[in-house]
């Protein structure tokens, strides 16, 4: 047994503990990074990256789909083959990976542990049952791994798990997939237009990140041009039958409907990694899911010496978050007790799904809650948006959020042409706290799609200055007012 002492020790050596690692090395080397599984984050390894690749696979079929419509005539539709997609998803996944890899063995000597850790008190961890440490304080982040339902129990290898879907050696002929969350619209779109067979079932009206009923239901139509989508739909039975899945399952008119599919791919939210860290051997108090109670602010579980950070806490599972929380929650770390808040950036999530969608800020459920507050909505649709049409991108709409009175942007959604680079340009101007008139006179070039978001901007100041009485039919406020 060996025993070891540190200012801080990290768990998990996923985006959020390799910064949080970062972090507390500019200020000691006596720091310890311990991960028990493999090294590369979920980011590298079967989320953002791995993703994308599939879906550039699909944007290459889907151009070549698409090309008669501007009068280019490649020779008919476009051959896949499987086994080459998955090929270079795989060889460029690990590409990135290896950076990854690369940056914990560029470590020096004894600063990271392989192993599980458990807790034994608040400031000492068992490492496997090979290393003791005893740590002044100690940061969570352990990341989060893809939840099962109970009604995929018996499926055996016939269910697959976003994180398996980047380890396929060939194409499936179809999937059924459960969850209509990013991870699932975006792979499941990819494997439609990769030739896979796709039905998409789902609960509670859920579309990716979309909050106000307009976009979604344009969202819902659009996704249903390309496959079998239900977002309320009514599982009646998942069962393991002749070496596929059997799904049973009432269709959009009530009836009932019997389909078989290769895998059933189980898109249905993650889990924060907190079971089995001995967290009962803590002081820390739990929430019902198990996770630590912490402020999100400064990353610190109750009064604690304890920090957690990343998709660890389940906060907002994206990597840039993770990037901050765990600096934050190294810094104050390192610095407990004397423990500060730190910034958090304006929400920003992107689905890269064609079209895309973007939720700027505070969303259209969120604004309807807050007391007190009044807002308008500027839109525009981009179905005759200039720039959008010369594209063939054509589809989409756009919602900007204000403060009725101040002129302050809240936020926005979008599902539309390029909503990635309209979304980071609106999260720059939400941080800033600008206003939409503020807003109006940046510059738009032209012919762009921005002019879409000028188109958007120009209704939200229109009704901003109309009297009350006139703006009462344009603008909608939360309980209280």
């Amino acid at each position: 047994m060996k025993n070891i002492n540190v200012d801080v020790a990290i768990i998990g050596a996923g985006t959020a503990g390799m910064v949080a690692y970062s972090t507390v090395s500019k200020h000691t080397d006596k720091v310890v990074l311990i991960e028990g599984g493999q090294y590369g984050t979920t980011c590298a390894r079967v989320g953002c990256m791995p993703s994308k690749l599939l879906i550039a696979a699909a944007d290459a079929a889907l151009s070549i789909e698409e090309a008669p419509a501007f009068g280019v005539f490649p020779g008919g539709k476009p051959v896949i083959d499987g086994v080459k997609v998955m090929e270079r998803v795989r060889q460029e996944r690990d590409r990135f990976v290896s950076f990854v890899v690369d940056s914990i063995e560029s470590m020096p000597s004894g600063s990271n542990l392989r192993g599980h850790a458990r807790f034994m008190d608040n400031n000492t961890l068992m490492v496997d049952d090979h290393t003791a440490v005893k740590a002044k304080s100690v940061v969570i982040a352990t990341g989060s791994s893809p939840s099962v339902l109970p009604m995929f129990q018996g499926l055996g290898d016939r269910l697959v798990l976003s994180d398996d879907v980047f380890y396929w050696q060939d194409l499936p002929s179809s999937v059924v997939i459960f969850g209509a969350g990013i991870i699932g619209l975006e792979i499941g779109q990819a494997l439609g237009r990769l030739g896979v067979r796709v039905v998409l079932l789902s609960k509670q009206g859920l579309l990716g990140p979309l909050n106000h009923p307009e976009i979604k239901e344009y969202a819902r139509k659009t996704f249903a041009g390309e496959f079998y989508i239900d977002t309320d739909a009514d599982v009646l039975g998942v069962e393991r039958k002749d070496g596929g899945v059997e799904v049973r399952f009432k269709d959009l008119r009530d009836k009932e409907r019997v389909e078989t599919f290769e895998y059933a791919l189980a898109a249905t939210g993650r889990a924060p990694n907190v079971r089995n860290l001995g967290l009962e051997n803590t002081s820390l108090e739990l929430d019902k899911r198990g996770v630590p109670v912490y402020d999100r602010y400064t990353l610190q579980c109750g009064k604690s010496p304890i920090f957690i950070a990343g998709d660890a806490n389940s906060d907002v599972p994206l990597l840039h978050e993770a990037a901050d929380e765990g600096g934050i929650a190294g810094e104050n770390a390192y610095r407990f007790p004397d423990v500060s808040a730190g910034r958090r950036r304006t929400p920003l999530t992107i689905v890269f799904t064609e079209p895309q969608m973007a939720v700027v800020g505070s969303g259209y459920n969120e604004l309807k809650k807050k007391d007190g507050l009044c807002f308008v909505t500027g839109r525009v649709s981009f179905e005759n948006q200039g720039r959008s049409r010369v594209m063939l991108r054509n589809k989409g709409l756009l919602h900007i959020y204000a403060e009725y009175g101040t002129g302050v942007f809240l936020g926005a959604e979008m599902f539309g042409p390029r909503a990635e680079h309209i979304g980071q340009l609106l999260a720059w101007a939400h941080q800033m706290n600008m206003t939409v008139p503020c807003m109006i006179e940046m510059p738009f070039y032209h012919p762009v799609i921005e002019e879409g978001l000028r188109t958007a901007l120009r209704d939200a100041n229109e009704k901003l200055h109309m009297g009350r009485a006139l703006a009462e039919n344009s603008m909608e406020c939360g309980p209280g007012v």
